[in-house]
């Protein structure tokens, strides 16, 4: 029924996970047990935070569960025979029962509603559906009537919740009464515009109605209109009384739902003698307690519901808040102390003396303020009205003390009230509605309950927390507030024997279901428990291992192989210990367990595990760890250091090893390497090993074991580390050279670790003979590595043609292409390069008297400017162990520049020429030698830049300045453009005539152009689409004009219309002229603002400007917006010719605001109206919703929805679609024209995919590939159903 509006939201009210949660190895989640307060909550399976508090509720009302579980499997039946057509299983009763008993007696901290939602006959996207509780409450209830047809609970709902009103009208000249009854399971009372719930119970049962003047009564027995009055009041009170709060409500002014949120009070107790019709009895006959409260948090278009619930059997254990306790009782005592004197200082026990004394217990308003003045000889303005503000607002904002009825003109008391001077009313009258203003001690409320009394808690789905009955307050208003409240007459006692006793009339059967549950919970739990603990160690034994360069390393690879152990981490290290020595029946001798680590120098040991009594938790044993066994104290005779202190590290020794030398240690070195592997830079001249120290070891000490003399060098990189780079040796990048840092004599008693030298860091050993060799070089504290290296190398590949990379070539070509290795470093000129490559390819004479140089080749195979040769490899950016081409051509100077260029247009494939200038040429001059080199003639040129999307920019208008002061870099690309360049300060804009082909034609942003004229000196023409499948419109240039930036928009349109092709433009004023802006050959923006300047609407030199004649004048504001509108031809896929829509949108974009403009521009319903984006490029349309989104107050900074942001971005010309849902059902806007271009599109994608390229005339689309963006849309509304068997 109300489908979404009820749905969960993200940001109003989500509801709490349970953290308790783990899973097993199967993947199963292991539900742990209850917590301390011994109740159950239910799990949300996605949105059924609405039935879970509504199941709840009936759980905690004894008398519903008891009379449940009466029914036996006799009359329900059996689940197991659910399937079998001939039996008559009541499935929902049924599943009920059991889902009632895990809540009670299965110790888990959440029940599953699963079983019960597929009795139901609820789908998943049922059960992740949000619904409301009120209308689940009707249909739950109905349904269990119908299942339990023809079994002893048949009577059930009727019994307990089914009560009658009567509504009467008498008539005021014979008396006669008309009466007519009506049943209820729950009364639905009115939260707007009244401020409590016995405000509304008056307004229904004790207010009436009079028919009198234009609207009289027909009474049956004068048989003619009469003047009479119409009733209402309860006949009869079920022992359960539920009530529904309206507190949705819609707003017809606003076309929307919104959710009351104002203060609204409701009692403890409640006396509904007042409300009947029959008065006779016990007033115990009339008095009802609340005991479950369900509230619903968030807006009216998302929330969520959970439940206070008292706790009638005293099921769970609360714990009071002993802060909160002595809070209370403090707050307690101050307000017992009251001076009899000081009672007229205050105006609310005055107010309520006043009344008390009046034999109705109301007093008229305008009353009011005589009795006050007699009761106590002053006004109300007077004695009050400073401290306490009017009389009427003082009041309403007590309502839990006084009632205003009968529209607001009297004020009456609520139901035992607090009445200063007068006996305290009995209990049979009701309680006070709760207020913690007031003080309810001297009355005759209930004291706070003790520990044996019930209490409440709050059951939020998985969660269940204690609460007092003080936080009901907190439920009287706001966005989180009270949505249904449940009583139960005081007369409905329970036995002794059912308080604290959760299994009390729960049949035998379901009672043996439970056991078996717990008792299946509980092997789980053991089970994942055990699985949870066991760890899997790696022993490490000692006769397996010797001590090698600070760390252990295995013996052989076959030793060193770790025993695995799987092992309880809850046992202790005795229990361990003893295991090992069963497994090791050789073990000879102490046993010592210490924990080890696998580090890149070798096997490091620890802490000992000395204590036999510690559990292996507590020890820190983890999953994976590694355990060594040994005696303790040495392994294979020698002592082994235990302690991080110690901590192995694996240094990268360096060594120099020039000439022969090199050859001869190669194996040498090896056998002494002891912790890792060794090798050579292969003719860098240094060796390399991997050796592993300890950590504690000093600089001094890692010397000795190296076998150097004590006048060795110890020397640590700079940056990068030798052994990092590999065989790459020292040196950068672009040549061989590394920076090293001798140690001072001091670092010699310093430790590695005080060093903070850290594994694979490079340390180079120096004797003194070392440095006569021009290899090393030292300079203070630094010594420079200069190391040739055969990795060092450009290859140089001969091209005789200049041709770009990507055209294809003969197989002649092919053959003549010669590749060459050059060594080279970063240090050698390019120019060097090219002489060698020259000679390795053999072209001594073949390129004599021609021009050569090298040229980089980017990723696509296109040729970059030619390298200037006067510069080093590493100066001029080229990598080495990279490609370059040798070309014919010259190359530049370090002071000159390589430019293309190209005439008229921008440059394409193997259209663009090149040309070297000195920096310092001036513009004009870099001019002329272009024009020379083009063959051009005359002075009506100019040069421009291309733009980042690689086309023609603005113009260099400084044609004295020099190329790098205008910033032109080597191999950049400039047009030579015919004309003069404008004045400083002007720029040059291109017009364009907008040609009416259709008295309707308008124009869309979003058009598709094709380029009708593209030869030079041909008029050029575009088409656009001016509809949805509707005709194409030709905009077609005119002209150029010149003019200054100062000058504002309607001198551009003054300006525009003294062109001749423009002579025949009939426009009155520049207002009957609409300028747009053609950027990329579409039209993007209306130009607005008539006394804008050209500099502010952001116009430059070239731009192309179309103009467009109106009817009428026109004058767009900054956020008023041109769409252009197509409403749908009803029962076909087309629509009407297009109409303008000026919208309005700098008070509000949201879609709202649009649709109803376009609903007072059609005359039609806001509501009736669907809406929606074409977009051209993709053939698709964009639904517009209808809701904008709510916001919560925890983020107020969210913005509301906006049409001018994502995902619609609207923008002058945008089309806009419509239908009329009154007249037609179709909701799909798409025409057969879209679903041509779609084809289209698609076989122009696999076209692309496949490499080939699109057919001519084929137009290229901005983010064709891109899918066209989704508005999430609100789920459709679902009625709420339960399907129930036939039993009758």
């Amino acid at each position: 029924m109300f489908g979404n509006l009820f749905e969960e939201d993200e940001d109003e009210g989500v509801p709490p996970r349970v953290s308790g949660g783990r899973v097993g190895k199967g993947g199963d989640e292991l539900t742990p047990p209850r917590g301390r307060n011994n109740l159950c909550g239910i799990k949300n399976q996605g949105g059924t935070c609405y039935l879970n508090s509504l199941l709840q509720t009936l759980l905690f009302t004894p008398e519903f569960r008891e009379e449940l579980f009466n029914l036996g499997p006799e009359q329900l039946g059996y689940l197991e025979d659910k399937h079998s057509p001939e039996a008559k299983v009541r499935v929902i009763p049924l599943e009920l029962q059991r889902l009632f008993a895990r809540l009670l007696l299965v110790d888990q901290q959440t029940a599953s509603t699963a079983d019960l939602t597929e009795s139901f006959g609820w789908s998943n996207s049922e059960e992740s559906r949000q619904h409301d509780v009120q209308e689940l409450n009707r249909i739950l209830f109905s349904a269990l009537e119908h299942s339990l047809v023809g079994t002893s609970g048949s009577t059930l709902i009727h019994r307990l919740y089914h009560g009658t009103t009567v509504n009467s009208i008498e008539c005021k000249e014979c008396g006669n009464v008309s009466q007519r009854q009506e049943d209820f399971l729950d009364l639905t009372v009115c939260v707007r515009g009244v401020c409590s719930l016995e405000g509304a119970l008056w307004d229904m049962f004790v207010e009436e109605e009079m028919f009198q003047g234009s609207n009289l009564y027909r009474c049956a027995q004068c048989d003619k209109l009469v003047t009479a009055v119409k009733s209402a009041k309860l006949r009869k009170l079920p022992p359960f009384l539920t009530m529904s709060l309206l507190r949705f409500n819609f707003d017809f002014a606003k076309c929307e739902r919104y959710k009351e949120t104002g203060r609204y009070t409701f009692p403890l107790n409640i006396n509904l003698k007042p409300f009947c019709e029959q008065v006779e009895g016990e007033d115990s006959d009339y008095s009802y307690e609340l005991f479950s409260v369900i509230i619903h948090k968030g807006g009216c278009y998302g929330g969520h519901y959970h439940v206070y619930i008292k706790d009638i059997d005293h099921l769970g254990h609360w714990e009071p808040l002993e802060d909160e306790v002595q809070l209370k009782g403090q707050t307690k005592k101050e307000v017992k102390v009251c001076e009899p004197e000081l009672e007229r200082d205050d105006p609310l026990s005055v107010v309520t003396a006043i009344l008390v004394q009046e034999p109705s217990k109301s007093v008229l308003l305008d009353q009011l303020g005589q009795k006050l003045m007699d009761k106590i000889g002053s006004s109300w303005n007077k004695k009050y009205r400073k401290h306490h503000g009017p009389i009427g607002k003082f009041l309403q904002s007590h309502g839990d003390v006084f009632v205003l009825v009968s529209s607001g003109t009297r004020v009456t008391l609520k139901a035992s009230p607090p009445s200063p001077g007068t006996e305290p009313a009995s209990p049979a009258n009701g309680s006070p509605a709760l207020d913690p203003h007031l003080d309810h001690s001297s009355t005759n409320s209930q004291p706070e309950p003790g520990p044996e009394g019930p209490h409440w808690f709050d059951l939020n789905d998985s969660s269940v927390t204690c609460i007092r009955e003080e936080d009901i307050h907190k439920q009287f208003q706001g966005k989180e507030s009270a949505y249904m409240l449940f009583y139960r007459k005081t007369l409905l006692h329970r036995p002794a024997e059912a308080l604290r006793n959760p299994g009390y009339k729960v049949p035998s059967h379901l009672l043996e279901m439970t056991r078996e549950e717990n008792h299946k919970l509980q092997q789980i739990r053991e089970e994942f428990e055990s699985s949870s603990n066991s760890v899997e160690l790696r022993l490490h034994l000692a006769p397996s291992y010797r001590l090698e360069n600070g760390a252990l390393q295995p013996i052989n690879a076959e030793k060193g192989k770790a025993v695995n152990l799987t092992f309880d981490r809850r046992k202790t290290v005795g229990d361990l210990r003893l295991s090992i020595y069963q497994m090791q029946e050789l073990w000879d001798g102490d046993m010592a367990l210490t924990v080890a680590k696998s580090l890149p120098a070798g096997l490091h040991l620890y802490n000992t595990l000395q204590d036999d009594n510690m559990l292996l938790f507590s020890a820190g044993i983890y999953s994976n760890s590694d355990l060594f066994v040994w005696n303790g104290r040495e392994v294979c005779g020698a002592t082994v250091q235990t302690g991080a202190e110690w901590e192995p590290v694996l240094l990268t020794v360096v060594r120099p090893s020039l000439g022969e030398d090199m050859e001869g240690e190669d194996g040498g070195e090896g056998a002494r390497g002891g912790g890792g592997g060794e090798g050579e830079d292969a003719g860098s001249g240094l060796k390399r090993e991997a050796r592993g120290f300890a950590g504690g070891a000093t600089l001094g000490q890692v010397r000795e074991a190296l076998g150097g003399p004590l006048e060795s060098l110890l020397c640590q990189e700079q940056e990068k580390g030798v052994g990092k780079r590999g065989k790459g040796g020292g040196g950068g990048e672009g040549g061989g050279a590394s920076g090293w840092r001798v140690f001072p004599p001091e670092d010699m008693q310093k430790t590695l670790r005080e060093l903070a030298l850290k594994d694979g860091d490079a340390l180079l050993v120096l004797e003194p003979h070392s440095f006569d060799s021009s290899v090393f070089n030292l300079s203070g504290d630094l010594v420079t590595v200069t190391t040739p290296s055969d990795c060092r190398w450009l290859q140089v590949k001969y091209r005789p043609n200049r041709g770009g990379g990507e055209e294809e070539k003969v197989e002649g070509e092919k053959e003549e292409e010669r590749t060459a290795k050059v060594p080279a470093s970063g240090i050698m000129l390019l120019c060097e390069v090219k002489q060698r490559a020259i000679e390795e390819l053999q072209l001594q004479e073949e390129l004599i008297g021609v021009e050569c140089c090298l040229r980089q080749m980017d990723r696509r195979g296109r040729l970059l400017p030619p390298v200037c040769e006067d510069l080093s490899v590493r100066e001029a950016g080229v990598r080495l162990m990279t490609s370059l081409t040798l070309c014919p051509g010259t190359a530049p100077k370090a002071t000159q520049l390589f430019l293309y260029f190209s005439v008229g247009t921008a440059p394409s494939s193997g259209k663009d020429r090149d040309i070297i200038v000195e920096e310092s040429s001036s513009v004009k001059e870099c001019l002329k030698r272009m024009l020379e080199e083009a063959g051009l003639e005359g002075d009506c040129w100019h040069l421009r830049k291309l733009d980042w999307c690689e086309e023609v920019g603005e113009a260099l208008m400084d044609e004295d300045a020099s190329l790098s002061e205008l910033k032109i870099s080597h191999g950049d690309t400039l047009v030579v453009t015919e004309g003069h360049l404008p004045p400083k300060g002007f720029i040059k804009l291109s017009v364009w005539l907008y040609v009416n082909q259709t008295d309707e034609a308008t124009v869309s942003m979003e058009t598709e152009v094709s380029h009708t004229a593209e030869r030079p000196g041909d008029q050029q023409r575009l088409e656009v689409m001016t509809a949805v499948g509707g005709a194409m419109t030709e905009l077609r240039i005119v002209g150029q004009v010149e003019i200054t930036e100062e000058a504002t928009l309607e001198n551009l349109k003054t300006q525009m219309l003294t062109l001749p092709a423009l002579q025949c433009v009939c426009a009155p004023t520049p207002a009957f002229l609409r300028l747009w802006h053609l950027e990329g050959q579409r039209l993007s923006r209306v130009l607005r603002g008539h006394q804008l300047t050209l500099r502010k609407l952001k116009l430059a030199s070239g731009a192309d400007i179309c103009v467009q004649q109106l009817l009428k004048e026109e004058d767009l504001g900054p956020k008023e917006l041109l769409l252009h509108v197509q409403m749908g031809v009803p029962g076909e896929r087309g629509y009407y010719p297009p109409e303008e829509l000026v919208w309005d949108a700098s008070r509000d974009s949201a879609p709202r605001c649009l649709r109803s403009a376009l609903a007072a521009h059609s005359g039609l319903s806001p509501d009736s109206l669907l809406l929606a984006k074409h977009q051209a490029d993709k053939h698709t349309w964009d639904t517009i919703s209808s809701w904008s989104q709510q916001v919560s107050k925890r983020k107020k900074k969210k913005k509301g929805e906006s049409l001018l942001g994502a995902p619609f971005h609207l923008k002058d010309g945008d089309i806009i679609g419509v239908k009329n849902l009154l007249i037609d059902s179709n909701r799909d806007f798409s025409t057969l024209q879209d679903e041509q271009g779609q084809q289209r599109l698609r076989e122009e994608a696999e076209h692309r995919r496949k490499g080939g390229q699109p057919a001519t005339g084929t137009i290229q689309r901005a983010g064709l590939d891109k899918k066209p963006e989704s508005t999430k849309a609100r789920k459709p509304e679902v009625a709420l159903s339960i399907n129930v068997g036939v039993f009758r």
